[in-house]
């Protein structure tokens, strides 16, 4: 089903995972620049568990709302905690609709002469979903371990009361694509 690899880079600086998922089917949109798109589950999935963060975007009575937030991520759902007030919950109340961004392999590309050759390359992913409250406890634990995972490379034991203070959101992916510059 799942399994994890943890670890350190050339300098023992952090520590990086990476869940290989189930492989179930991805909604990928087609891109205007094929040559730049990905296309496979594998390179999308390692994507998003390489990046660091997943940048969230809102969107309410026409303000738009983006905000960098820790995740988890099962291979099927992307998991988030949030206090149980403040602004996100404030858009999700008006609209539960989503859109999300990882990024990976980020650096400049520089041009000794040219200044307009300068360029960034990196790969994404960026799709839309659907958050939603998590309400079981059993979910609630699995998507805080999610989130765990991803950062500590180990599972966790919550109580009660440590599931109380957050509350813990599920993106049900309906759209994703993957790019490469």
């Amino acid at each position: 089903m799942f399994f994890s690899l943890c670890f350190k880079d050339k300098q023992n600086l952090f520590v990086q995972k990476y869940t290989i998922p189930k492989k179930k089917p991805l909604f990928c949109k087609a891109m205007r620049r094929t040559d730049k798109e990905i296309n496979t589950r594998l390179e999308i999935d390692e994507i998003i568990n390489k990046a660091e963060v997943c940048r969230l975007a809102f969107a309410k009575d026409n303000e738009p709302y983006l905000v960098p937030v820790s995740y988890g991520y099962d291979g099927e759902n992307i998991f988030i905690h949030t206090a149980r007030e403040g602004k996100k919950i404030n858009f999700l109340k008006l609209n539960d609709r989503v859109c999300f961004e990882f990024e990976a392999d980020t650096k400049i590309v520089t041009h000794a002469s040219i200044p307009c050759k300068w360029t960034a390359s990196f790969r994404s992913v960026i799709g839309f979903g659907r958050m939603i409250k998590i309400t079981d406890e059993a979910e609630a634990m699995h998507a805080l371990n999610q989130i765990m995972l991803k950062y500590s490379c180990k599972e966790w034991d919550f109580t009660n009361r440590d599931l109380a203070r957050v509350y813990l959101w599920k993106i049900k992916i309906e759209e994703i694509s993957g790019k490469k510059s």
